[in-house]
């Protein structure tokens, strides 16, 4: 009887749930608002200021409240309803989107305008990351659902920022970057109401003892102890500080070294969007969870060979094709490490180590892109990324070799969970 049901399954069943199909097209329609909105900051503070240093101190103010709030937010998502806590973080990043709209429009916009209103958003994606990596997980009917919606979030993630960055270029280079902050600010209508709209079940804390140092502790000692789970953190940590430097150096390649326009930072931003939802759609395609550790090391690899490339090409369709390479190898980390984090968590303690995780991506993306702009002054952006494109390449040998004792454990908790069971069937 189960085998027959796991075989007539649907491809994507994580659509099965109306609650998850509503999220699906708030999110759909708000994701490209925000990768617009991504390109039109940096290209303007490049603009403004013509330093790329300036760029990575905007990419460190907007990420760096995830680095030291974000653990607390995740004993606050523990704590209390993720879906209110969304609600309201999406108006909040809602109000900061049209704030830079006005701003722009008016030609008041200056340099710590942006980054007053970057630190703003981390403050808010402090709390609204890790609500949103717990929530989704409540949004579908069935467990083993589970693995099938973080693909689909990340194909999702990556269509939108395909999508996003190529008609940020156009309207940035046709009507200026105001009109990519006003049609983010009001895409997140569409999230509001899909949230507003969705059949959630009356919200059951998971934490009812200590008080919330004493929550915060035990997230740490649960994620740190455990060596699969301390793994993926310290990996994500590692490839957020140098694998996601290309981002915010972007620009210094589209002008300096492609000699192009706002356009050229679309169509590159767009390129990596390709390889990475190819990515998405190959794992949300996936029928089974088994494998991605050596998923993870092969996009460490592809990642890290790509920024190589990239960094050395001197012609547009060549860094389009690095770049393509370079987004599919990001998201088969990214996505693969998620993947696997979220199918071996305790549910009590679920919050608290997405936080650890959120924590581990935004928050160290920061200091990666602080180290980038500096970088990039001192020995510029093609050295850059060579030294970043060696570090993700060294990762995946390192990576590897750890493999099969992580494998055994995470087998285990496969077995204890039925996981291993619905895999072989």
């Amino acid at each position: 009887m189960n085998a027959q049901t796991t075989r007539k399954s649907p491809l994507l069943p994580a659509f099965r749930s109306r609650n998850y199909r509503l999220f699906f097209a708030g999110q759909g329609i708000s994701l490209i608002g925000s990768w617009m909105t991504q390109l039109a900051t940096i290209w303007l503070v490049y603009h403004l200021t013509n330093n790329p240093f300036m760029l990575g101190v905007v990419g460190f103010t907007s990420q760096i409240p995830n680095f030291f709030l974000t653990p607390l937010g995740g004993v606050f998502v523990d704590r209390f309803s993720r879906h209110r806590i969304l609600i309201g973080t999406q108006i909040i990043a809602m109000i900061q989107s049209l704030a830079l709209a006005v701003l722009t429009f008016t030609g008041m916009i200056d340099i710590w305008h942006i980054i007053a209103l970057s630190l703003l958003q981390g403050f808010n994606n402090a709390f609204d990351g890790p609500a949103r990596q717990a929530f989704v997980i409540e949004l579908v009917e069935r467990r083993d659902d589970v693995a099938n919606v973080i693909a689909i979030n990340s194909t999702m993630f990556n269509g939108a920022r395909l999508i996003g960055p190529a008609i940020g270029g156009l309207l940035i280079a046709r009507v200026g970057a105001g009109y990519c902050f006003l049609i983010d600010g009001l895409s997140y209508i569409a999230v509001i109401i899909a949230l507003l709209a969705m059949k959630i079940k009356p919200w059951e804390t998971t934490v009812t003892n200590g008080n919330p140092l004493q929550n915060l502790k035990e997230g740490f000692v649960y994620a740190f102890s455990f060596p699969p789970i301390r793994a993926i953190l310290l990996l994500i940590a590692f490839f957020s500080f140098f694998g996601m430097q290309y981002t915010v150096i972007a620009p210094i390649f589209a002008e300096e070294i492609l000699k192009g326009s706002a356009e050229t930072l679309g169509f590159l931003m767009a390129a990596s969007g390709v390889g990475a939802l190819a990515s998405g759609i190959h794992l949300a395609t996936r029928q089974t969870v088994m494998g991605l550790g050596k998923v993870i090391v092969l996009g460490l690899a592809i990642a890290g060979i790509a920024l190589i490339a990239f960094s050395l090409s001197r012609l547009l369709p060549l860094s389009l094709l690095a770049m393509l390479f370079v987004g599919l190898g990001v998201i088969l980390v990214i996505a693969g490490s998620n993947t696997v984090l979220q199918t071996i968590l305790e549910e009590e303690k679920r919050g608290r180590v997405l936080s650890l995780y959120t924590m581990s991506f935004l928050g160290i993306i920061p200091f990666g892109n602080l180290v980038a702009g500096a970088l990039a002054r001192q020995i510029g952006a093609p050295y850059t990324l060579i030294i970043d494109g060696i570090a993700c390449i060294f990762a995946s040998i390192y990576f590897a070799k750890q493999l099969p004792e992580l494998r055994k454990m995470v087998l285990a908790i496969y077995e204890r969970k039925g996981i291993l069971a619905t895999a072989k069937r």
